[in-house]
């Protein structure tokens, strides 16, 4: 071993301040501290009288000195050996000299007066005129001042010749940042790398990370392959292995300030331009895919590695390749398989990579690799959970008579789009139309699949006409079959647009506010009740008007509370955002439903959303008086024939008598049927709205079929005729029986 002492200093230049975090960009433009003396080796100033020598906090250049060859003969016992550095240490970015002995001072020895190595630099003493360090023995540094001559057998630094550049090979002027060529560099670089690698979250964010990380730091270029289609945890891939390439990275043309690192000078467009094909198959048992299989990064100038490069970048591209160890192939292996492979590239002015760097590459190829493989995993479980919600929420609004709707959906967060809120719209027998909204606890997949089950139990409950109070019953019992920790809040409210009333009913739900047509907001007074899947309460309904114009907004608590405020603050300022949007249209003209619901949701602040939010708007048009036409018809053979004379004059009344012959024969047909099986009164309602709505009920509950008569069958075409004359028909069981209708276009 070579009896110089030298102690290391890191040549990367990436290399960060004491105190100063890794990844921060500016912690490669650090200068390097002041390393501290050793206890009890403090040796004493010598310099001019009355001056006392630079401290760590002072602004100083870094002085390091050269041990002397023996050295270690004269010195104190010392445990720590550290490696010799490699020849041609560039110079540090803070100036001083590289290499030196014991911190604070050279061990005394042969050399020079003064314990200055033969050969070395002398010290240049600082600008500010303050003394330089002693040195060992008691002897005094040259000093060497502006105009002054450099003692014989020294070398002034400031005319030697500059260290070459390990990266390109062109000389480096003194305090030019070097890259990595120790162990320590690269363990630094592999950390900040993977550290980049693991902040992606989807498989963009990682491609991309490992990219940024790789060049120019470790190569000058890269190119990164994917199987297609990437396979999805446990999934075995079917068909031929096919690699596209995902991503190419070269040395940008300006510096990388993100990663600290400074990029050679950029250099006209070279060979490695041309690398890269966009998609390959590997044949089995090629040599693509043996160098795959063996999963350990190669230099391509292997026989193996060399016969691959073709497969994977194409014939015509393989002859840019730079010749030597200026390239490394590196498989990309996630969890149970190969799914991709990196090639990082050295251009011919850098040196080549290093046996060391084979390490550096394998690292980086299983962090990108492992993160991949999850990446594509949980995009699937994201996937599937946006499809789940997507589903449990109507996917369309239905077009009511005498309503609008608008609604809106915001998960708690994007990377969890799943919850409990849901919100419906369920048309009604006799135009009306049900308002639903409802919040399960948690934003699981477990709620969302609760809240599936309830909507889809309320469309039910909804279909058979049940009053509101009966349907969250119902709904109270669904709650408690599916489990004892199983709880929701719901509203569930009923609007009728002849009576221009709405019914509702409450289960611990937040109360829905009504914004009418003059511009005042009001939360209604609905009694709270308590949640669903408590058991063994009662609901109550209440009846309140529901005026030509008026808007009703249901929401879920997610709007209007958080952990900013409670629940009555945010109503009582819901309130108020209705009431200030309400007068930038006028007292006459309700604001329009799209743009209120964005208003509504424009009151959350950044960071005020802690839960999912659905939110549901109901203009309330109504049908007037003036068209509307009701009727009582008693079950007898004459009923038909009234029908047809009511609403024959209701037609003309209306000045529609273009329909006039469709309609007495659809609804000669309807109440026939009616007639022929009701004990009491039969209804006969005709709507006009942008549709002709025809209504006819009975207290029969069976709901009449459409089927195909026979040609010796004497009945059984009155619906065959509603069903092909009607734009759309249908019938409703009620509580007290059914209700048949059709439309018709008008015109």
């Amino acid at each position: 071993m070579d009896s110089t002492r030298v102690t290391e200093h890191p040549t990367s230049f990436d290399r960060p301040s004491t105190g100063a975090d890794p990844t921060d960009p500016r912690g490669a433009l650090l200068p390097a501290p002041v390393p501290p003396r050793a206890s009890g080796s403090a040796l004493p100033a010598q310099g001019r009288t009355g001056e006392t020598p630079p401290t760590a906090g002072e602004d100083s250049p870094g002085v390091f000195e050269h041990s002397q060859p023996g050295a270690e003969q004269a010195a104190e016992p010392d445990t720590h050996r550290p490696r010799p550095g490699a020849e041609g240490v560039p110079v540090q970015p803070d100036g001083g000299q590289p290499g030196g002995g014991q911190p604070g001072g050279g061990q005394p020895g042969g050399g020079q007066p003064g314990g200055v190595p033969a050969g070395a630099a002398p010290r240049v003493a600082p600008s500010d005129g303050s003394a330089l360090d002693g040195m060992p023995g008691g002897g005094q540094a040259a000093e060497v001042r502006p105009g002054s001559e450099v003692p014989a057998g020294a070398t002034d630094r400031r005319d030697a010749p500059a260290e070459p550049d390990r990266r390109t090979g062109q000389p480096t002027a003194p305090g030019q940042p070097t890259p990595m060529r120790r162990d320590g560099d690269r363990l630094r670089f592999v950390g900040a790398a993977t550290r980049r690698i693991a902040r992606g979250m989807d498989l963009d964010e990682i491609v991309m990370g490992l990219c940024r990380a790789t060049v120019p730091t470790f190569a000058d270029a890269i190119l990164v392959y994917l199987r297609e289609p990437l396979p999805v945890g446990d999934e075995r891939p079917t068909g031929p292995l096919v690699l596209r390439l995902r991503r190419t990275d070269r040395i940008p043309a300006e510096r990388d300030t993100e990663g600290g690192f400074a990029p050679a000078a950029q250099q006209e467009p070279s060979e490695l331009e041309t690398v890269g094909a966009e998609l390959c198959e590997v044949r089995p048992g090629s040599a693509l895919a043996e160098v795959l299989r063996g999963v350990r990064p190669v230099f391509t100038d292997t026989p193996a590695a060399r016969a691959a490069l073709p497969e994977l970048l194409g014939e015509e591209r393989d002859f840019a390749l730079p010749d030597g160890r200026r390239a490394i192939l590196a498989p990309l292996r996630g969890r149970r398989r190969v799914i991709g492979a990196a090639l990082f590239l050295r251009g011919p002015e850098r040196i080549p990579f290093e046996a060391d760097d084979l390490l550096v590459a394998a690292q980086l190829a299983t962090h990108s690799a492992l993160g991949i493989d999850k990446a594509v995993l949980y995009g699937r479980e994201a996937y599937i959970a946006d499809e789940l919600q997507r589903t449990m929420l109507p996917e369309n609004l239905p077009r009511c008579t005498g309503v609008r709707l608008a609604s809106r959906y915001l998960p708690a967060a994007e990377t969890a789009r799943v919850g409990g809120d849901w919100y419906d719209a369920i048309p009604l027998p006799g135009s009306r139309v049900a308002l639903v909204v409802g919040d399960v606890m948690g934003h699981s997949m477990t709620s969302a699949a609760i809240m599936g089950q309830l909507r889809t139990t309320a469309q039910t409950l909804a279909g058979l006409d049940l009053p509101p109070q009966e349907v969250l019953h119902h709904l109270d019992e669904q709650a408690q079959r599916l489990g004892t920790d199983r709880m929701a809040t719901c509203l569930y409210a009923v609007y009728d647009p002849v009576s221009h009333r709405i019914t509702v009913a409450n289960a611990g739900h937040p109360p829905p506010v009504l914004l009418h047509l003059g511009g005042e907001a009001e939360v209604l007074r609905v009694p709270a009740g308590a949640p669903i899947g408590v058991g063994g309460v009662d609901f109550e309904a209440v009846e309140l008007d529901a005026p030509a114009g008026a808007t009703l907004l249901l929401y879920t608590d997610g709007l209007v509370e958080s952990r900013l405020r409670d629940v009555w603050t945010g109503i009582e300022q819901l309130r108020e955002r209705l009431a200030a949007t309400a007068q930038l249209t006028g007292p006459d003209h309700p604001p329009p439903l799209e743009a209120l619901c964005d208003e509504v949701l424009d009151m959350l602040g950044p960071g005020d959303r802690d839960d999912d939010i659905a939110l549901l708007a109901a203009r309330f048009d109504g049908i007037a008086p003036s068209d509307v036409s009701y009727w009582f018809l008693d079950p007898e053979d004459a009923a038909p024939g009234k029908a047809r004379r009511l609403a024959r004059r209701a037609l003309a009344r209306w000045g529609m008598e273009d329909l006039t012959d469709a309609v007495e024969l659809l609804v000669s047909e309807v109440v026939t049927n009616a007639v022929r099986y009701a004990s009491k009164p039969v209804t006969l309602r005709l709507l006009r709205t942008d549709v002709l709505r025809c209504e006819v009920g009975d207290d029969v509950p069976q709901l009449p079929r459409l089927r195909q008569a026979r040609a010796t069958d004497e009945g059984g075409r009155g619906l065959y005729l509603v069903n092909r004359l009607a734009r759309r028909w249908g019938a409703t069981r009620l509580s007290t029986g059914k209700v048949v209708w059709f439309e018709l276009n008008r015109g």
